[in-house]
């Protein structure tokens, strides 16, 4: 595979709508299979569910979105969140089901309130559960600015039922990023990798993998 491309699509609760937020990332070289990143993509879904990982930092906020979310945090996704994953020849697309934890579709509403003042940037990457594995690196990155949730559109899909066809939740792209070997936000994540557990128990996540 000379490229790969990896696409995450995040379930958001809403009231009374649901939205989709949509990043995009792509490898910029082959990426090894027998390295931490080739055993993520090119492995089974158990293996990601054990592994991916999400960083956050609160770059702008209200103290009360501050103090519920936290200013940074660490959490394996996969054991917080149902994760869904798709392979293709030259993609892999993560669905992360926020509403799957009632907790953290709590903390969600809390913050979408405020959602226009609020400021975060969000790093992705593989878990590193050894010596040999570290430093950990972000394979991906976005930052979410003063989000105006008016702004979505309504995304139609192809259906073989006339009555339900255009009544698709509402989606929109949030935005991508492409990201280097970025020495700085490499620290970011090593430095949250203890925090992970603590988050999955706040958003209920003890009950292990999700499987698609």
């Amino acid at each position: 595979m000379c490229r790969s491309s990896r696409g995450f699509v995040a379930m958001v609760p809403g009231r009374p709508d649901a939205y989709s937020s949509v990043f995009y990332f792509a490898a910029e070289a082959p990426i090894p299979p027998d390295s931490l990143l080739g055993r993520f993509v090119f492995g089974d879904d158990a293996y990601r569910n054990a592994r991916f990982k999400i960083v956050n930092r609160i770059v702008k906020g209200p103290w009360l979105v501050r103090a519920t979310v936290g200013n940074y945090g660490a959490c394996l996704l996969g054991r917080a969140l149902t994760c869904r994953y798709h392979r293709g020849d030259d993609y892999l697309e993560i669905d992360v089901d926020i509403g799957s934890s009632a907790i953290a579709t709590a903390i969600l509403h809390l913050a979408l309130g405020a959602v226009t003042s609020v400021t975060i940037d969000m790093g992705f990457l593989v878990e590193s559960q050894s010596e040999e594995e570290l430093p950990e690196k972000l394979f991906g990155a976005v930052r979410i600015a003063q989000m105006e949730m008016g702004s979505a559109k309504y995304v139609e899909t192809a259906s073989d039922e006339p009555e339900t066809a255009g009544k698709a939740a509402p989606g929109f792209r949030v935005g991508s990023a492409r990201v280097a070997n970025d020495s700085r936000h490499q620290e970011r994540a090593s430095g949250k990798a203890s925090r992970s557990t603590s988050c999955q128990e706040r958003l209920g996540g003890g009950e292990g993998p999700n499987h698609s």
